[in-house]
């Protein structure tokens, strides 16, 4: 066996407070106890920095207590397409079609995928691929606590001090792909989630040029994002109209905005390396984003609710990411017309997510 003092990197837990500190630029962190290292398994070396804020962790109510065992969804796509999705930029494929950024959509990525950087380093709020009551769903030492915990020392790193915040994400990174072989669908959402923060930080935060670290990386994320796609994408309820359990719809909608984040990371990974980038086709089908007011809703109540008034209103299936591309050039004006009387109900209640989707889509396919 190699020697493991040569060739595995430290874990978080075996760097000095001192380094840590510095790290964040001073940033008083809580006394290493028992209390604030919780290893998430007896093989791994992990530390959780205890810096969520208390309102995403707060223990849920009654009405909001979440169950996420016995979730019915299905997958309706060919989730394998997914993780090779990477070759496509290398090897044609016969169908492909390139998809033309502009300058001012491809900066438009950029910044809105720094911004989900940012958020996740800040600590006060979450990225819009992370349901707030996933986190309070979380056991302590998950993946996804983990994640949102260790990033805080990016928040004001001290110059110099990236090359190793740098090597204690890129552990972690390493943990999840060794044991994502065991994980549950829920514990293979939150690696999926906590894989890509970590990229998008690498990138946006550490200042990681693209090569082919960064691009194993992104074959990773789109190895964890077929994985986790595959235990489903959608509700086996939206197929016959009727309205899912609230924690099916979260995992499926969650899975989903980290999907779509997935691949525009990929484009601007592709754009930094100036090579081409191909429509999703593979994700023909699946839902866009979710309406404000079922993403925000605050209860089991206020969400069914509004889960019934969006079966009222969407008589058929909601709008679809494909409604949002280029218009078939044999489409009959009469279905023109309807595809944009259904975006624009879509466009009625959405939130910034959704509004970053259309944004990109209208701005590169037109409307």
């Amino acid at each position: 066996m190699a020697d493991q003092t040569e060739q595995s990197p430290q874990s978080p837990e075996s760097l000095p407070d001192s380094l840590l500190s510095g790290l964040s630029g001073g940033m008083p962190l809580p006394n290493r106890t028992e209390e604030s290292l919780i290893l998430a398994e007896p093989e791994r070396e992990r530390v959780l920095l205890s810096t969520v804020p208390s309102h995403l962790t707060a223990v849920p109510s009654t009405d909001n207590w979440l169950d996420f065992s016995n979730l019915n969804l299905f997958c309706p796509i060919n989730a394998d397409e997914i993780t090779t999705r990477w070759m496509n930029s290398y090897i044609p494929i016969p169908g492909q079609k390139v998809k033309q950024y502009s300058p001012g959509v491809s900066v438009f990525i950029f910044r809105a995928l720094k911004s989900y950087a940012a958020i996740a380093v800040g600590g006060r709020r979450i990225p819009p691929f992370i349901h707030p009551l996933q986190i309070s769903a979380q056991p302590a030492g998950s993946a996804l606590t983990t994640c949102l915990s260790l990033v805080r020392i990016c928040e004001n790193p001290l110059p110099g001090s990236e090359a190793t915040a740098m090597m204690v994400i890129r552990r972690e990174m390493e943990c999840l792909m060794e044991s994502h072989a065991s994980y549950d669908d829920i514990s293979l959402l939150a690696a999926f989630q906590s894989y890509l923060i970590y990229c998008l930080i690498l990138f946006f935060r550490l200042n990681h040029e693209p090569n082919s670290d960064l691009r194993s990386a992104v074959i990773n994320l789109q190895t964890l994002a077929h994985l986790s796609s595959k235990q489903g994408l959608m509700c086996v309820a939206d197929q016959h109209r009727i309205r899912p359990r609230w924690e099916e719809w979260i995992v499926a909608e969650t899975k989903r905005r980290a999907l779509y984040v997935t691949y525009l990371f990929d484009s601007v990974l592709s754009t930094q390396e100036d090579v081409p980038t191909f429509l999703a086709t593979e994700l023909r089908g699946l839902p866009t984003g979710s309406s404000k007011s079922l993403w925000q809703a605050q209860s089991r109540s206020s969400w069914e609710g509004e889960y019934n008034i969006h079966l009222a209103e969407w008589t058929e299936q909601g709008l679809a990411i494909d409604e949002l591309w280029p218009l078939p050039v044999d489409m009959e004006d009469s279905e023109i017309a309807k595809r944009r009387r259904r975006v624009d109900h879509w466009l009625e209640d959405i939130d910034e997510f959704g509004t970053m989707l259309y944004a990109v889509t209208v701005c590169t396919h037109g409307g």
